[in-house]
């Protein structure tokens, strides 16, 4: 498998605190990468220094061999709208929902690209196939939804352009099990050409099913491991 995103010595935090040190990871193409540890231990910080959402950050991050990466200090998310046209897509932590637009608004949001604007219609049906909940809940408020539909819309609109590398944070955060199960399913059902990355606390969610698992502690990684103990 070719290296789609390679890691070098990448730091980040917010402000005066340092959140990640010096973190090196390779990820190659076709795979599942699971990234596991508590909460507070830098594995949001890490997907979205990926994006450049941190409040600051330095090191290398290339993607498709190209660097995206780089230092700087100021203007987080400047960068963000390029590096999803390049094909990097995100599910945050917490879904990052509008309340007051639709589900098919909210999918049409992921629909970024001029290729998938002009696809619309057919990726919305796309992701209704991959979340059949979501088909009869089209022209429904997002904020009037369960925790589980709204997980659904948030991963739906990450998939609208069809990434080649995908960052899902959390997706079972706040979810009851059974709804967590379904969610998970549904992620592994995916296709994946170029990667996923998963970061997740609850490890018995991914074993089993990602290529690798890495554990991140106190921003840094321990590794390639089989199971982690998180308590």
């Amino acid at each position: 498998m070719s290296e789609l995103l390679e890691i070098s010595k990448l730091s980040a935090g917010y402000g005066p605190l340092r959140v990640l040190h010096e973190i090196d990871l390779t990820v190659r193409a076709g795979e599942r990468l699971g990234l596991v540890g508590l909460n507070g231990h830098g594995k949001t910080t890490l997907i979205r220094a990926l994006t450049h959402m941190t409040g600051w950050q330095q090191g290398s991050i290339k993607f498709e061999g190209d660097e995206i990466g780089g230092s700087r200090s100021l203007g987080a998310g400047r960068r963000t709208p390029a590096l999803v046209k390049r094909g990097i897509g995100v599910a945050p932590q917490g879904d990052a929902i509008f309340p007051g637009l639709s589900v098919r608004k909210h999918l049409e949001c992921g629909a970024y690209t001029r290729s998938a604007w002009r696809e619309r219609r057919d990726r919305i049906d796309g992701v209704f196939d991959i979340f059949p909940p979501l088909r009869p809940l089209e022209h429904a408020l997002v904020g009037k939804l369960s925790g589980g539909e709204r997980r659904m819309v948030s991963i739906g609109r990450m998939l609208m352009t069809e990434a080649k590398l995908y960052l899902i944070d959390e997706p079972s955060l706040g979810l009851a099990p059974k709804i967590s199960a379904s969610v998970m399913e549904a992620l592994w059902a995916l296709p994946v050409t170029g990667a996923m990355i998963i970061a997740e606390q609850n490890v018995s969610l991914l074993t089993g099913r990602t290529d690798r698992m890495i554990g991140l502690h106190a921003g840094r990684l321990r590794g390639d491991v089989g199971h982690v103990e998180l308590a």
